[in-house]
C-alpha cells in the first residue's frame, strides 16, 4: 500500500497562483504541482524512508509514527523555506532543519526518532524522489482528463464517420474528407502521447552524497539489509518504481518525463489549432462550448472567442522551450552533482505538469462539448466545386485520352485545371464541367461515370478505415461500447 504521499495541499495563494499563466490556474493544478504539493512531497519522502529504516531495525522502534507526525506539511510555511533555501541550494536543507525540530518537540518518550531522519541521504535523493512523487500524482489526474477527451473525440468520430467536409493542405482545399477521420486523427494523436504517459517509470532516487551509497554501506553493516533493499522499500513504501541504481547524473527519468509531456501538449496543440481555424466565423464548421462569461471582451460585447482553444494552445507553444532547458541541463549535469543544471531542471519539469494538466482540463471540456456543423462542412467543401476532384478525374481518365498534339491525357487534364482557374470563381465549375467534357468525351468516360467521379462521397480513399483502425488500437482510450452520449459526443452517466 502507498502511504504518506502528497495529495492536495493548499491553493498556493502564498506564492504564484497564475495570474499570467491562466492555463493553469486551477485549484487542482495548484494542488498537484504547487509549492505546497512539492513541499508535501518532500515530507513524504522522509516520512517513508523512516519507516523504511525502522522497519529494517535500522531506526528505533516508533520512530515512524513521531516522523510521520512532524511531517504534517500543515507545520511548514513553504516562503520562509524558500528564502531560507538559498543558504544551500536546495529547499531540503532548510526544511530538514525545520523536521528535525519538529521531531524532537514530538519524541516525548525520548526513543531517539531523530535518528530516522535522513541517515544516510542527500538533498538530491529526497527532492528527485519528491519531484517523482508530484509527477505520479500529476499523472493520474492528466490521464483521467486525458481519457475523458480522447473518449469523446472517439464518439464524435464515430457518429461523423459519414459527414463529408474539405481536407485543407498547405492553407488550400485538397481533397474531400470526413470529419470523423479529423476527429478520429485529434484522437489518434492524444491516444498515442497518453500511452507513452502510461508507460512511464517514475523509479526512486538514492545514492547518497556522491553516488557510491557509501553512508548506506556504513548504515547497513552488520544488518540483512543493503542500500539497495532499503531503497526498493522505499520505492514501494512511496508507490514508485524501484530503481536498479542510482541516477544521480544520468536524466533519463526526467528528460523522459519531459519529452512525455511536451508530446501530450503537442497533441492538444494540434487540437486546439484546427478548432481556432474551423470555428472562424467564416469557416464556421465548429464552435467551442459556451459557458456564463467564456469567452468575452473588454471592448466588443458581441465577441465570442474560443479561449478553451486558446488556453490549450498557449500551453503548447511553451511547452518546447521546456523541455529544450531539460535537455539542456542533462547535457550539463558535470561531476557527481552539477553546479546549476540540477537547478534548473526544478521549475521547467514543474511548469511542463502543470501546463499538461491545465490545458487537458479545457480540452476535455472543448471536445465533450464541440459544437460541429455539418452543413457548414458541406458548404466549405462545394467551394471549390468539381475541382476537388480533380487527382481523381485525372487518375480515371487520362489512360482513356489519345495522344494528342504530343500531350499525354494527363497533361490533358492539367490543361483542363489551368484553363478553369483563370475562370471567375463563380463560374468555375461550370467551366471545369465543360471543359472536361470536351476534353474526355462519352465515348469514352459516360456521363453517369463522370457524375459519380465528380461526387466527394466517391473520393474517400479509406478514410472510414483509416478511422475504425485507429480507434481499435487504442481501445485503453475508448469509451466503452455501452457508454451513452449527448448530441455533441460528451458522455453520460
Amino acid at each position: 500500500m502507498t502511504e504518506n504521499v502528497p495529495g492536495n495541499f493548499g491553493s498556493g495563494a502564498d506564492g504564484d497562483v497564475g495570474l499570467l499563466s491562466p492555463v493553469s490556474a486551477s485549484p487542482l493544478v495548484a494542488a498537484l504541482t504547487g509549492d505546497r504539493a512539492v513541499l508535501a512531497a518532500i515530507l513524504a519522502v522522509e516520512s517513508g524512508w523512516a519507516a523504511v529504516l525502522e522497519k529494517a531495525g535500522l531506526a528505533p522502534a516508533g520512530s515512524a509514527a513521531v516522523v510521520a507526525s512532524a511531517a504534517e506539511a500543515s507545520r511548514y510555511d513553504p516562503a520562509d523555506i524558500a528564502r531560507r533555501a538559498q543558504g544551500g541550494g536546495n529547499p531540503v536543507i532548510p526544511l530538514l532543519a525545520d523536521l528535525r525540530k519538529h521531531v524532537a518537540v514530538l519524541d516525548t518518550q525520548g526513543i531517539g526518532a531523530g535518528k530516522a531522519v535522513h541517515t544516510s541521504l542527500t538533498s538530491q535523493d529526497v527532492l528527485d524522489t519528491a519531484l517523482m512523487l508530484v509527477a505520479r500524482n500529476t499523472i493520474e489526474a492528466l490521464l483521467a482528463d486525458l481519457k475523458g477527451t480522447t473518449a469523446a473525440l472517439a464518439t464524435v468520430a464515430e457518429r461523423h464517420s459519414e459527414t463529408l467536409c474539405v481536407g485543407r493542405s498547405l492553407t488550400q482545399h485538397s481533397l474531400p474528407f470526413t470529419f470523423g477521420l479529423r476527429a478520429a486523427q485529434w484522437f489518434h494523436g492524444l491516444a498515442a502521447a497518453g500511452r507513452l504517459l502510461e508507460g512511464l517509470a517514475l523509479p526512486v532516487q538514492f545514492g547518497g552524497a556522491a553516488g557510491t551509497l557509501a553512508a548506506g554501506t556504513v548504515l547497513t553493516t552488520g544488518s540483512p539489509a543493503t542500500p539497495f533493499s532499503l531503497a526498493d522499500a522505499l520505492a514501494a513504501q512511496l508507490g514508485l518504481a524501484p530503481a536498479p541504481a542510482p541516477w544521480h547524473t544520468n536524466r533519463l527519468v526526467i528528460t523522459s518525463l519531459g519529452h512525455t509531456l511536451t508530446a501530450v501538449l503537442d497533441a492538444l496543440g494540434k487540437i486546439a489549432a484546427d478548432v481556432l481555424f474551423l470555428s472562424r466565423p467564416e469557416v464556421g464548421e465548429l464552435a467551442e462550448p459556451r459557458a456564463a462569461g467564456r469567452g468575452v471582451s473588454s471592448a466588443m460585447p458581441q465577441k465570442r472567442n474560443p479561449v478553451l482553444s486558446v488556453l490549450v494552445r498557449s500551453a503548447a507553444l511553451q511547452a518546447p522551450q521546456l523541455v529544450a532547458q531539460l535537455h539542456l541541463a542533462a547535457a550539463n549535469f558535470n561531476d557527481e552533482r552539477p553546479d546549476g543544471a540540477w537547478h534548473t531542471e526544478w521549475p521547467a519539469l514543474r511548469q511542463l505538469l502543470a501546463l499538461a494538466l491545465g490545458a487537458a482540463g479545457h480540452a476535455r471540456e472543448l471536445a465533450e462539448g464541440l459544437q460541429v456543423f455539418p452543413d457548414a462542412m458541406r458548404r466549405n467543401l462545394d467551394l471549390a466545386g468539381p475541382l476537388l476532384l480533380a487527382e481523381g478525374v485525372a487518375a480515371a481518365a487520362a489512360p482513356l485520352l489519345e495522344d494528342k498534339d504530343g500531350r499525354k491525357g494527363k497533361q490533358q487534364l492539367q490543361a483542363v485545371v489551368d484553363q478553369t482557374l483563370q475562370a471567375p470563381p463563380a463560374e468555375q465549375a461550370a467551366t471545369y464541367r465543360k471543359l472536361l467534357r470536351e476534353a474526355v468525351p462519352p465515348g469514352a468516360l459516360p456521363d453517369l461515370r463522370m457524375e459519380e467521379l465528380l461526387n466527394p462521397a466517391s473520393y474517400l480513399g479509406e478514410a472510414a478505415e483509416i478511422a475504425r483502425r485507429i480507434l481499435a488500437a487504442y481501445p485503453e482510450f475508448s469509451p466503452p461500447a455501452s457508454a451513452e452520449t449527448d448530441a455533441n459526443g460528451a458522455r453520460r452517466g
